[in-house]
């Protein structure tokens, strides 16, 4: 039995990859990118420490 369509909800998907050298701020950059979506309605803000931890 095939399973059942996955609706988005019209809200687009997007996955942001980061690269680069040690201490260059990948981290950093990633967590300005979810504040400023944050302040659109776009996404949730992830801190520094939260986005390190991972």
């Amino acid at each position: 039995m095939a399973k059942e369509k996955f609706e988005r909800g019209g809200k687009p998907h997007v996955n942001v990859g980061t690269i680069g050298h040690v201490d260059h701020g990948k981290t950093t950059l990633t967590s300005a990118i979810t504040l400023v979506l944050s302040k659109l309605g776009k996404a949730s803000f992830l801190k520094y420490e939260d986005i390190d931890r991972a």
